[in-house]
């Protein structure tokens, strides 16, 4: 498994302003849409290409153009659907994929309770998006998901990961596939409860939008 941090100072300034919890919930969220939009920059940076030629006003130019069959974002559902804009807007050819998974609060176990994955995802490339990964249960499960559907490249893009979860996935995922884990930042800790030291909070409901101004 490869960490990738993106350390750059956008984006260390917008998690720096994400983390405030004066921050509004709308101010939030547009954050979260940029970030996700800089990260997928970096995520994509080895999205597979064929060439393409096309006609230009002038002559015939030989580009590149995304390569079939077309990579896949899967949100781990419900935080991960708050950073699926900003992937789209830098790949919009790609398919769109979900995983329900939530923590079971006592054992800090994940349980899935939604999956609508194609059952065939040899050759595709798979970004795996979901905003904080602290124990990895969750994104262990979906890379688990994704690797027994056939999958061999996958990318996981959070917003911040606490360095436990981190050797957790490695650990799980071993030399089974290329995996590549896409942070903004790198955390502390966790705490008793499982959760990112400082954090961002009630991120989850704040991103899907049910906590207000």
């Amino acid at each position: 498994m490869e960490l990738h941090v993106a350390d750059h100072p956008l984006i260390r300034h917008k998690v720096t302003v994400l983390r405030d919890k004066r921050t509004p919930s709308p101010t939030f969220r547009l954050l979260v849409d940029e970030l996700v939009t800089l990260l997928a920059y970096e995520a994509t940076r080895h999205v597979r290409v064929d060439a393409h030629e096309v006609e230009t006003p002038l002559t015939t130019a030989t580009g590149t153009k995304i390569a079939d069959p077309a990579p896949i974002i899967v949100p781990i559902l419900r935080a991960g659907l708050g950073m699926l804009d900003g992937m789209q807007r830098l790949i919009p050819s790609a398919e769109v994929g979900f995983l329900g998974l939530k923590r079971d609060e006592e054992t800090l176990e994940a349980v899935t309770y939604a999956n609508r994955l194609p059952d065939d995802l040899t050759g595709r490339q798979v970004f795996l998006i979901d905003p904080m990964l602290a124990t990895g249960g969750s994104l262990i499960m979906a890379i688990d998901y994704v690797l027994q559907r056939g999958a061999t490249d996958v990318t996981c893009v959070c917003l911040l990961a606490a360095p436990e979860g981190i050797q957790n996935v490695q650990d799980a995922v071993g030399d089974r596939a290329d995996v590549t884990v896409v942070v903004a930042q790198v955390d502390e800790k966790l705490n008793e409860q499982g959760y990112i030291v400082p954090g961002l909070g009630d991120a989850g409901d704040r991103l899907y939008g049910v906590i207000g101004d």
